[in-house]
């Protein structure tokens, strides 16, 4: 079995920065990607970010230049640091991972349990 655990996340004030972090753990044989969806309340669940195990990184417009996404590839760990919040990136955040696990050749994906992020005007 495979497990994401998040930490981070909690209440800030328009501006200021907030560090995500996920770590895999289980059967794993190796991550092609990992990212970070966020949910707010009456939208869409949205990518906000994707890391290839090679480092090439994707964000949403809405956060390219704010957010950073990062990884340890011996930790099993991404990151999500969040610059200059916006009360519009209050959501819940989730980390997901395509995790090939040990004695597979095929990717599947998980999901962390999902931590909030209010950010107050």
């Amino acid at each position: 079995q495979v497990q994401l655990v998040e930490s981070g996340g909690g209440l800030v004030q328009a501006g200021e920065s907030l560090p995500l972090s996920c770590a895999a753990s289980g059967s794993i044989f190796r991550i092609p990607n990992m990212g970070w969806y966020r949910h707010a309340p009456e939208a869409q669940r949205e990518l906000v970010a994707t890391i290839s195990s090679g480092g090439n990184t994707n964000y949403i417009d809405s956060v390219k230049g704010r957010f950073t996404i990062s990884r340890d590839n011996v930790k099993k760990t991404v990151y999500l640091q969040m610059n200059s919040l916006k009360p519009e990136d209050t959501a819940v955040y989730y980390c997901t991972a395509d995790v090939v696990q040990n004695g597979s050749d095929r990717p599947r994906t998980y999901w962390g349990q999902g931590t909030q992020v209010t950010v107050s005007s």
